[in-house]
């Protein structure tokens, strides 16, 4: 499926051979999202707001940084916040799955783990965002604000606040939707969301909408095994001018990028998206370092060497955005109490 992928991103790889599934698709999603919008089919209100942190692409955009970064400004915001997650890549023998930050990735999903580690609030996960949601109330019921990791198109999950991630560097492909191009939807949904938020360093063209700028920042390495924090200055890299680049995540090309901006010299490993890795996948015959993104370090901790490192990125956005978001969270919080 990769050459589909790779033709997804070629503006001028138009695919029209898949144009009668593509209407298709776009037919369903369209009366799905409708019969919401219109009543028809209710989508249950949680009786705390919904942040729902989401993209119109497939594969990975930047989200889960974003989720990050947003949970610590929600805690100083005075909020108590918990997170949902369908947990892909999770195979639990029930839902909803409350996930710790030793939770096995195999059985909650590596993105929940991850998240679990870096925020210390509650996630729950649980294939219907709804049934997620639920559990989060009943075990934590001190929650009093909800952040979705994914599920903008979980139409029966009620949200009070949208953000869609773009990545940058991807934009929105060719611009048509499944199976034809990688949208989810139609590029007009990103006329009703709240917030449009672009991870790179400038605005998409292709884009009208109001859009915020993200960057991921590299803060430090982490040894998978020990949790060592090492920090980027020039002496503590001496170590890493030449690695083994290991990325399971929507585009690889990304994570190298950041590491060769570090001064790094990168031999590429790319991985699927949530790609399960093995011993296997991250051992080479020689003994360089090998760098991982901080998703695929969880499912690597039961058997990292010393040699395997990760690197620990954070969300960065204009204070702009922080100060729209924190006025948006107090309407909804309102908005809940009087209801």
């Amino acid at each position: 499926m990769n050459w589909l992928v790779n033709a997804w991103y070629q503006p001028d790889r138009q695919l029209r051979w898949l144009m009668p599934l593509r209407l298709l698709y776009q037919q369903v999603i369209r009366h799905k999202r409708q019969r919401f919008l219109s009543g028809a089919e209710p989508a249950w209100q949680a009786p705390v707001p919904v942040i729902v942190v989401g993209n119109i692409t497939v594969g990975g955009t930047g989200k889960t940084p974003l989720v990050t970064a947003m949970i610590e400004q929600l805690k100083g915001w005075g909020c108590t916040p918990g997170i949902i997650s369908r947990g892909y890549g999770g195979k639990s023998s029930y839902y909803p799955l409350a996930v710790t930050p030793d939770s096995d990735p195999s059985v909650a999903g590596d993105e929940p783990v991850m998240l679990a580690q870096l925020t210390g609030v509650p996630v729950m996960v649980a294939p219907q965002r709804v049934a997620a949601a639920k559990g989060l109330l009943n075990q934590f019921p001190e929650t009093d604000i909800i952040v979705a990791d994914d599920g903008l198109q979980h139409y029966p999950l009620g949200r009070d606040i949208e953000l869609v991630v773009i990545d940058g560097a991807r934009g929105l492909g060719n611009g048509y939707c499944l199976p034809q191009g990688p949208l989810r939807e139609p590029p007009g949904r990103l006329k009703t969301v709240d917030f449009v938020v672009v991870n790179g360093d400038a605005p998409l063209v292709a884009i009208t909408e109001p859009q915020q700028l993200m960057a991921l920042v590299p803060e430090c390495l982490v040894q998978v095994s020990s949790g060592e924090k090492r920090p980027l200055t020039r002496g503590s890299l001496d170590d890493f001018k030449q690695v083994h680049g290991v990325a399971g995540i929507g585009n690889p090309a990304r994570f190298f990028a950041t590491c060769e901006s570090l001064g790094m010299q990168v031999i590429p490993h790319p991985k699927d998206d949530h790609a399960q890795l093995t011993a296997k996948d991250v051992q080479f015959d020689d003994q360089l370092p090998v760098l991982m993104t901080s998703k695929d370090a969880v499912k690597c901790r039961s058997f990292a060497t010393a040699k395997h490192w990760s690197l620990l990125v954070a969300a960065k956005l204009p204070e702009s955005f922080w100060r729209q978001l924190k006025e948006k969270v107090k309407q909804a919080q309102s908005k809940k109490v009087n209801q």
